[in-house]
């Protein structure tokens, strides 16, 4: 197989020749760099095609190398017509040298050959550093020349005319053929027989190196992958990070946050962690969080000093959501008139079953996210029909977490406990997260299944310590002083024909601080919103509303009081269609 070594000891003729066989595509103009590690590339996604071609022709041009040395030469049967053979680079300037030497030696006696091989032994050491520094200092060019001349002699050995001329030029006629000449081609032979072996030796050494490097080389891909996720710690101290994908539950996707890191960086359940991702080793089945960069948009100097959720001090909401801007529907508009939300808002929506509850969530969702994208909004479908789900993950532009009523009641609480605990975590971190909850009746019905028994049952077949953290849940929605807030918009249902749902809801009836009611009256007539405008209020609605704007809310109320709830809908609905925004509306009362 090539290497990097044999590469570069190519001219570029050899390694253009080289790529164009392989059918490497190379940039016009490209360095002999480039056509190296190209064709190192290319060997290593072709190993084969690459293996091929070099058994086809480096190892066959060694072979010749060495077959060319160890055959005789042939001896001349007649004389032919002198031909100009063009005399070899390194040793032209050699073994005239040696040649010189031996020539005055007597051919018979031993004694004499000995100290004619002494005499030889600098001379050939003097060749071989010669050699050494040409093979180093030369550029790539001259060694391709020697590595061409040195394959010449064996068309030179093929025919018997060529290897005439080589005994006329020592000058000494037949005698040189017998005597002088044969030792001059004995001495280049046994020269060429040990460059060729030392080469031969240094490819070997090569060839047998470069799987071992190959075979040591560990691609390291720490800190290229980044991953986020939301940090869930076991009883074990140990945690994962789990994707949203998956709506927070085990997945194949999940990181293992080791025990070190959570203490040292002060992480908690929920927080949103950005890191780079450690590949997994021998025996691990999960890719491992090398280092957190980001936890909750935060940097991890404000992690470690940040207060509990618990410790922070709530207030009433006091900065109004706008639903009239970008994305408004009449449903909005009349929500943002009648019951305002606020940043902290505790609010439910109570209705009854086909009442138009999900789309009026779909439309406050897409208001709040087009008119304030700083605001983090999390949508949590509990028990929800599949098709709905989908519905709202292409509808609106938010995060959708949904657990279906085909999924077990472990998974509702599970990923509900999820989502509270990352809400909680961004706003001890000063961000303003809203959660759309529908509904709250399906997941306090799952937190009723998970609780073990108490044997203490309250009418409907509700245990009596189900309903306390479907309350933490409702009740974790707060306005922060200092920054920050959690806003929770959850669904109720009633008359569903179930005691349960009548417990439920009348164990949240007064936790919020904003009602909205639906009424099936309105709906029927198919009048949407169906909203019951004179049941539905803001708890301290002026902190939300400027004083003109509340005044004449007052006065609205008081002739609406005197209407049911379906013709005072049918009013406002007609008045509010008439123009364009809510100031203009107010400002029409006038007339």
């Amino acid at each position: 197989m090539f290497n990097i070594e044999t590469l570069r000891s190519k001219s570029p003729e050899d390694l253009t020749k080289i790529t164009k066989d392989l059918g490497v595509k190379l940039v016009r103009n490209s360095s002999d760099n480039d056509k190296i590690f190209a064709i190192l590339d290319f060997q290593a996604s072709n190993t084969q095609a690459a293996k091929d071609y070099f058994n086809a022709t480096e190892i066959s041009v060694n072979s010749e190398q060495k077959s060319t040395s160890d055959q005789p030469a042939p001896t001349p049967k007649k004389r032919g017509p002198k031909k100009k053979t063009p005399a070899p680079v390194e040793s032209s300037g050699e073994i005239p040298a040696e040649t010189t030497e031996t020539s005055t030696i007597s051919k018979d006696t031993a004694e004499v050959e000995k100290a004619e091989e002494l005499q030889e032994k600098p001379a050939v050491a003097s060749t071989k550093k010669k050699r050494q520094r040409i093979a180093t200092d030369q550029p790539a060019e001259k060694v391709a020349e020697t590595t061409t001349e040195t394959v010449e002699p064996q068309k030179e050995t093929e025919t018997p005319e060529v290897s005439r001329p080589v005994h006329h030029q020592n000058g000494n006629g037949n005698g040189n053929q017998n005597g002088n000449g044969n030792q001059n081609q004995n001495q280049n032979r046994n020269h060429q027989n040990k460059n060729q072996n030392k080469n031969q030796n240094q490819n070997k050494n090569q060839n047998a190196e470069a799987p071992e490097e190959h075979a040591k080389k560990e691609y390291n891909f720490d800190g290229l992958v980044t991953i986020e996720g939301v940090l869930e710690i076991l009883p074990d101290n140990y945690g994962f990070l789990r994707s949203s994908d998956f709506s927070y539950i085990s997945s194949p996707d999940d990181v293992y946050v080791s025990t070190n890191q959570i203490r040292n960086y002060g992480l908690k359940t929920g927080d949103t962690v950005r890191g780079i991702v450690r590949l997994p080793k021998e025996g691990e089945k999960y890719f491992s969080l090398l280092k957190p960069t980001e936890v909750n948009g935060r940097d991890l100097e404000f992690i470690k000093d940040r207060v509990a959720f618990e410790f922070l001090t709530p207030l009433f909401p006091e900065e109004k959501f706008n639903l009239t801007g970008r994305g408004s529907t009449l449903s909005t508009r009349i929500v943002d008139l009648f019951t305002p939300i606020g940043k902290g808002q505790r609010a439910m929506i109570v209705a009854q079953p086909k009442t138009g509850k999900t789309m009026l969530l779909k439309d406050i969702a897409n208001s709040i996210s087009a008119n304030h994208p700083e605001a983090y909004m999390m949508i949590l479908l509990i028990d929800e029909r599949p098709e709905e789900v989908t519905d709202m993950e292409r509808s609106v532009n938010a995060e959708v977490i949904a657990s279906t009523f085909d999924e077990p009641a472990e998974k509702h609480v599970k990923v509900a406990n999820l989502v509270l605990s990352k809400a909680q975590r961004m706003v001890e971190c000063g961000h303003d997260v809203v959660i759309l909850l529908d509904s709250i009746t399906r997941l306090a019905r799952a937190y009723n299944t998970v609780t073990p028994a108490s044997g203490k049952i309250l009418s409907g077949g509700v245990d009596a310590n189900a309903l306390h953290k479907p309350k933490r849940f409702f009740g974790a929605a707060r306005n922060i002083e200092g920054g920050g807030s959690l806003t929770i918009v959850a669904t109720a249902l009633i008359d569903t024909g179930s005691k349960m749902d009548e417990v439920i809801f009348e164990e949240f009836k007064g936790t919020g601080n904003m009602e909205l009611q639906l009424d099936r009256k309105i709906a029927n007539k198919r009048i949407y919103p169906a909203i019951d405008l004179v049941a539905s209020s803001t708890r301290r609605d002026d902190l939300l509303l400027d004083e003109t704007t509340q005044q004449r809310m007052w006065i609205l109320r008081k002739y609406l009081a005197d209407m049911n709830p379906v013709e005072a809908m049918e009013f406002v609905n007609k008045s509010i269609k008439g123009t364009i925004n809510n100031e203009e509306f107010l400002m029409s009362m006038n007339r």
